[in-house]
């Protein structure tokens, strides 16, 4: 008796109504079903557990990676704008060469090709990839700029190192010194003594023998006695000036010979028609006679004016 009310009786009876169906349940068995339908749901409790706390940890993860992602773009967009002031530095100094060797004159200004940090400020991957490609391609601009810049620098530098070379010609072969390092005698213009005349040339005092060095670079036009001169030597520079050195001793040079500046080309003397040992030294410009002494010691200002300016090619 006390048996059969432990037990739990379940008909299940068909619609035909032929058979049926009876189970037998004690409370022990619904027990053991209770516990297994708990242990089912704590299982399932715990599995949804065990997933939410996995994607909790995967999206800490994957905050951590956006962070770490997020500081090493922020890097790079530094980076970015360190490079962005290096070219806008390169790209001033290519302008200021141009302007100093004059490159710029005549052509079209060039602009900058750094992109405004403002207009490109977010942090997001898209703007800062955008952000290189467009100072890639100001860097590559900006080099091919500073090349052409290098050889229309080199080409202004060959070109004014070629006239400088020329002026420097054009002065050497410009009198410019004193012949024989003598004081002035005798001056040019009109002079009553030894005998009225006008004196085309000055004379340098010189003790007989005494070296005579050209005056400037050129070439001996004639070399020998020519009457009152006595012996002289006629040097012509090129460039429409001519030297006269006479009543000399002796001659060192020929005809046709070139001679540098400050070369010995005779030797002091009293030939002709002199009075004593001395050079008559006389400076012949477009075949008229001009003052020497302002060529004593160096080129003239006024003919140092006439000249070709290097800088200004």
């Amino acid at each position: 008796m006390n048996e059969a009310r432990k037990t739990f009786l379940v008909k299940i009876i068909p619609p035909g109504g032929y058979n049926v169906y009876k189970m037998a349940f004690t409370r022990r068995h619904v027990a053991m079903l209770g516990a297994a339908l708990l242990t089912v749901s704590l299982a399932l409790v715990f599995f949804h557990s065990w997933q939410l706390r996995n994607a909790e940890s995967n999206v800490r993860a994957l905050q951590a990676l956006t962070s770490e992602q997020q500081t090493k773009l922020q890097t790079i967009d530094k980076q970015a704008d360190e490079l962005a002031g290096q070219l806008k530095a390169v790209q001033r100094e290519n302008a200021e060469i141009k302007r100093l060797i004059g490159a710029d004159h005549g052509t079209r200004k060039q602009h900058s090709f750094v992109p405004s940090r403002d207009v490109m400020r977010r942090a997001d991957f898209a703007a800062v990839q955008e952000r290189l490609r467009t100072l890639a391609r100001a860097s590559a601009a900006t080099r091919e700029d500073a090349q052409r810049l290098q050889r229309v620098a080199m080409r202004v530098l060959n070109l004014r190192r070629a006239a400088s070379m020329a002026r420097e010609r054009m002065i050497a072969s410009i009198p410019s010194l004193n012949p024989v390092g003598g004081g002035i005698a005798a001056s040019f213009g009109w002079r009553t003594n030894p005998w009225p005349e006008f004196h085309k040339g000055i004379d340098l005092e010189a003790n007989y023998g005494d070296m005579v060095r050209a005056a400037a670079a050129g070439t001996v036009a004639s070399a020998g006695w020519d009457g009152g001169f006595g012996n002289k030597v006629d040097i012509d520079h090129g460039n429409g000036y001519h030297t006269w050195y006479a009543h000399l001793s002796r001659i060192a040079v020929t005809a046709g010979q070139r001679v540098t500046k400050g070369a010995p080309i005779a030797y002091v003397g009293s030939t002709g028609e002199s009075t004593g040992p001395h050079l008559h030294y006389q400076v012949m410009y477009a075949g008229n006679p001009v003052d020497p002494q302002p060529f004593l010691n160096g080129v003239p200002e006024k003919v140092l004016a006439t000249l070709p300016d290097p800088s200004g090619v």
